[in-house]
């Protein structure tokens, strides 16, 4: 009898899996038939290999190509780049998938029937644009260009920064970013004590002690490779050192999973945990005392130049409310935990507490208390804390020139109510603003541009979105697919994939030294569609002065280029001048900018460590040139907007209780929605390989479910498997139920990116979409869309 070997079995499995892969689940129709266009001339055109840039989430990460005759076969990751060094997630793989999708939007269509109808007819190029450029000027002619608002994706690089300039030169507040769950906690906590509003970076490399609070750090934290690779330094890739993680939140994630410890809190209570962890270090001095002395302001009580008293923040946490016994009443953490683990981070420097509470209507204050933490124990800007991430020295467009109409407009208030008292540290709320257009306030909305924003998917009450732009006379989508928004445009302006254009990425919040990654498109665009930045320059050039000289440039790659002059300039990274010089004929030749951008462009990526510590003026550009516990900078904000800043307790990190949307006896669960690994920020629905991987730990694919407790469940009469409804105050979807011990009794998750019902032919009609459950409730303070503050019950479908 033949011997049949380990190795032989996976032969064939494998072999069986890429067969089964290549068939349309419930169809039938080989994946390969649609996935590889057939209509070009297959002309040979040897191999090559590209690097750029991955866009499939916010990290960035470095990737290469393999093209052969003008078709990507393989991507792989950059080892250049210093982000990911050459490795890759499932979603960077897939990317394939993302540009020979059968169902992207091929040419400029114009709606040819009433909204929603799924009528078009294609038009060119020349005609779209002439059609829009004279919406354009019509709505300045007659002196409301605040009246046109661009919605669009938020996302870091020259695109954002293009619609930002197209935006103010037109004359419009109203550049709306529509980050797709986004977390803005953390960037307003580091705003109001240290003076600068993004997210930190991380000394994973030499960190002892993680607390977690609610982020998912390998699974959703960007750049997820980045942190993937951090995870396995922080726990084996130091002699004899292994740090510690505690992982705080509602639901057992792949994270919690992984931690020394999982701490199952009630949502919401973050921020009292945070305290009463304060409460214990100060009340036995455990807390840095060089630190705290010598780079914090107000931790003691102190006294201003007009002589008013003011309490510190030692006063504030030794308060009875934040005692280990009281917090455990609330947040379901036992008070002997509490201690212990105060107790832990304290002696374990360098310790970090960090995370991600920002879908709670508490979320700001919860983030700000768990950073001050960090100051505590004297973990910020110290090899294994917290680091303030270095921006690369890209020259900056030329300054803008406004007219009168401009500026006019500039003045007026925002469309979705950020920067006024309604949420007044916001620089966007995008939820809010289908109720600014429904009730025409401040103005009537009379043009919508919606970049990589799908609001009637991703926004709670999609209802109220789909009459909010019935609203709108004209709405433009510059998009490679047909989302349900887009769905009801008037026109469609493809977009291209991230495949096949020009952008480059500033790196998220990571390394702490400055990184650029340079995309570039790895072969032409498949169709008829264009790179969005092209479009508004073109589009600038069209309507006229001041567009026209605000986007002076020819094309949008010669606007990057412009921007990349400056790390040519700086002289400093690699590439740098210094590593283009070179000889020839016995004389030293100097590079030039042309040198420097073919070079970066064989290399893909730009950066320059080491990190510097202690550069202290950059680390804290708060008024006091500290980290400040007493927030200065929030009492300005709320200042300026004639709102009383001068109660001590709101000024600095403290409690407070979470809204929830639900009578708890009608709605006695919380609703906790999450991503999963497989989660591609929009681009992720209409691809077969993320499908197939979706629910890896329960084993579910081309779906979606909804977590129950197997206590809550057997008071339900709810089995595994078992089709429910998942019921809130705004509708209900049915799911099944998986019976999952990683979540509280009082918990129920579902994950996100299901439940469409346009997209492609992969993404539509599988699973439901829960965001159909959420209220509209938000964190007022910071302005971020509260998505966790929804109650729901469940109970068997019928």
């Amino acid at each position: 009898m033949a011997k049949f070997s380990r190795r032989d079995f996976l032969k064939l499995v494998g072999a069986g899996t890429a067969a089964a892969g290549l068939t349309e689940l419930g169809r039938g129709t080989p994946i390969y038939s649609v996935l590889i266009p057939t209509d070009q001339p297959q002309v040979p055109l040897g191999e090559r290999t590209v690097a750029s840039i991955c866009r499939l989430c916010a990290g960035g990460c470095g990737i290469t190509a393999r093209v052969i005759d003008g078709r990507v076969v393989k991507i792989d990751g950059n080892p250049l780049h210093p982000n990911n060094q050459g490795r890759l997630c499932p979603k960077g793989q897939a990317g394939l998938q993302v540009l020979y999708d059968p169902d992207r939007i091929k040419h400029p269509m114009r709606r040819a029937d009433q909204r929603g109808s799924g009528h078009w007819e294609q038009v060119s190029w020349d005609e779209a644009l002439s059609e829009v450029a004279g919406k354009l000027r019509e709505i300045r002619k007659a002196g409301h260009p605040d009246r046109f608002v661009f919605l669009h994706d938020g996302k870091r690089g020259p695109t954002g920064d293009l619609i930002a300039r197209f935006c103010r030169a037109f004359g419009t507040p109203n550049d709306v970013p529509h980050r797709r769950y986004s977390a803005d906690g953390p960037p307003l906590a580091h705003y109001l004590t240290q003076g600068w509003a993004d997210h930190a970076a991380y000394d994973w490399e030499n960190t002892n002690y993680l607390l977690c609070f609610g982020g998912a750090f390998l699974e959703a934290w960007q750049p997820l490779v980045r942190q993937l690779r951090a995870y396995s330094r922080l726990r084996r890739g130091r002699p004899n050192v292994r740090a510690k993680i505690v992982q705080i939140e509602s639901r057992a994630s792949v994270t919690a999973t992984k931690a020394d410890e999982w701490l199952p809190i009630r949502p919401g209570t973050e921020g009292a945990l945070a305290l009463s962890m304060a409460h214990i270090i100060v009340r036995d001095e455990l807390y840095d005392e060089v630190f705290v002395a010598e780079h914090t302001f107000g931790f003691e009580d102190w006294t201003d130049e007009a002589g008013q008293a003011h309490i510190g923040f030692r006063t504030l946490v030794m308060r009875d409310d934040y005692a280990p016994e009281r917090v455990a009443e609330v947040t379901g953490v036992a008070a002997h935990t509490i201690e212990r683990i105060a107790r832990e981070f304290a002696a374990t420097p360098p310790a970090v507490a960090t995370g991600d509470v920002s879908g709670q209507s508490n979320g700001l204050l919860s983030q700000w208390a768990i950073h001050a933490l960090n100051a505590l124990v004297g973990s910020i800007d110290v090899p294994g804390g917290v680091m303030r991430q270095r921006q690369p020295p890209l020259a900056p467009w030329p300054e803008l020139e406004l007219d009168k109409v401009a500026v006019a407009g500039l003045l007026q208030l925002r469309a979705d109510g950020a920067h006024t008292m309604a949420f007044p540290l916001a620089d966007s709320v995008a939820p809010a603003l289908a109720e600014g257009i429904l009730k025409g306030e401040p103005y009537p909305v009379e043009a919508l541009f919606l970049y990589h924003a799908n609001p009637l998917y991703e926004a709670p009450m999609g209802g109220r979105w789909q009459e909010a732009l019935d609203r709108i006379p004209s709405i433009v989508s510059f998009t490679p697919y047909l989302d349900e928004t887009s769905a009801y445009a008037d026109l469609l302006l493809p977009d291209c994939t991230y495949l096949e254009k020009w952008f480059y990425e500033v790196l998220e919040p990571s390394l702490g030294y400055p990184v650029v990654g340079l995309a570039q498109p790895m072969i032409e665009p498949l169709y008829e569609t264009r790179n969005t930045g092209d479009v508004l320059i073109a589009l600038a050039q069209a309507v006229g002065e001041p567009l026209a000289a605000a986007l002076p440039w020819s094309s949008f790659e010669e606007a990057l280029r412009a921007r990349i002059q400056g790390l040519f300039e700086a002289g400093m990274g690699l590439p740098s001048k210094e590593h283009l010089k070179r000889r020839e004929e016995g004389q030293e030749v100097e590079p030039t900018f042309t040198d420097f951008w073919d070079e970066l462009r064989a290399r893909a990526v730009w950066y320059a460590p080491p990190y510097e510590f202690g550069q202290w003026d950059q680390v804290f550009t708060t008024p006091s040139g500290k980290f400040e516990f007493y927030s200065q900078t929030l009492k300005r904000a709320l200042d300026a907007l004639g709102i009383a800043g001068d109660a001590d307790e709101k000024l600095l990190p403290h409690y407070e209780p979470p809204r929830f949307v639900g009578n708890e006896a009608e709605y006695p669960l919380h609703l906790r929605t999450f991503k999963m690994v497989t989660y591609a920020e929009g681009w992720g629905p209409n691809i077969p390989w993320l499908q197939e991987i979706y629910g890896l730990h329960l084993q579910e694919m081309w779906d979606n479910w909804v977590e129950i407790n197997p206590e809550t469940a057997q008071e339900l009469h709810i089995r595994d498997g078992d089709m429910v409804w998942v019921e809130s105050p705004m509708g209900r979807i049915r799911l099944r139920a998986r019976l999952y011990a990683g979540t509280r009794p009082d918990v129920v998750s579902i994950p996100l990116g299901q439940g469409h019902t346009a997209y492609g032919r992969w993404a539509r009609d599988r699973g439901a979409n829960p965001n159909e459950l959420l209220a509209e409730e938000y964190d007022h303070l910071g302005g971020e869309l509260a998505t966790l503050a929804t109650r729901v019950k469940v109970y068997k479908s019928r």
